[in-house]
């Protein structure tokens, strides 16, 4: 027996063993887990069928004595793989439905999130356009308080300058009698010629000042 044939031999059964832990652990994986088994399993099969091709070619060059034997022992190395084979696509067949569900379920669970966060951006946008809605509301109503505050002061201003011009309106009655009565006092004294020359010039000036004061708040006021 060539060291070549041992060689693959050899590697044969490390693989069996491998795949056989493999096939057996990989029910109890998930997710990521889970493919990245799959995927090894899958290409330690393909390197096992590789095996078993090239110790059967190898076999074929040895001599009828061994050949026999090595034969037999071939064809339980073939008889092994593909109840190996059987029991790892029982398995890999229950785990790539659960794969195939979880993807699903991972994709559902993708889209909801993509649909709960597009209704938070509405809700938030929604919510920020009330804000700034209440915020103009609030403006107008300072604004409002604020011009009837001025339209209040205004009024008042105004009442305290009728007032104002109500008290002129009474100074100036007044004083227009004390004009009267002043004017017909100097007629009187001028008709009396014995009177006192400065006198009469004094109630003249004071009777020029009056009217000066009266044509002023008439003229201007």
């Amino acid at each position: 027996m060539s060291e070549i044939y041992e060689g693959y031999e050899r590697q044969y059964c490390e693989l069996s063993d491998s795949l056989s832990r493999d096939g057996t652990s990989v029910a109890f994986l998930d997710g990521e887990q889970k493919k990245q088994k799959i995927s090894k399993i899958k290409s330690d099969l393909d390197n096992a069928d590789s095996l078993i091709r090239k110790m059967d070619l190898e076999i074929k060059s040895f001599q009828p004595s061994i050949k026999a034997s090595l034969l037999a022992k071939l064809r339980g190395y073939k008889s092994d793989l593909n109840n190996l084979k059987t029991e790892i696509k029982r398995h890999t067949s229950a785990t790539a439905n659960q794969i195939t569900r979880d993807e699903l379920l991972e994709s559902r669970m993708a889209d909801a999130n993509m649909v709960s966060a597009d209704q938070r951006d509405r809700l938030l946008i929604s919510t920020q356009k009330i804000n700034k809605t209440s915020e103009r509301i609030r403006e107008g109503r300072r604004t409002m308080l604020e011009t009837e505050d001025l339209g209040v002061s205004l009024l008042h201003n105004m009442h305290q300058q009728r007032e104002s011009l109500l008290r002129a309106n009474e100074t100036l009655h007044g004083v227009d009698a004390n004009v009267g009565r002043s004017k017909n006092i100097i007629i009187s004294m001028a008709r009396r010629p014995d009177r006192n020359k400065w006198t009469i010039g004094l109630l003249i000036t004071v009777l020029l000042i009056a009217i000066v004061v009266i044509l002023y708040f008439k003229l201007w006021h």
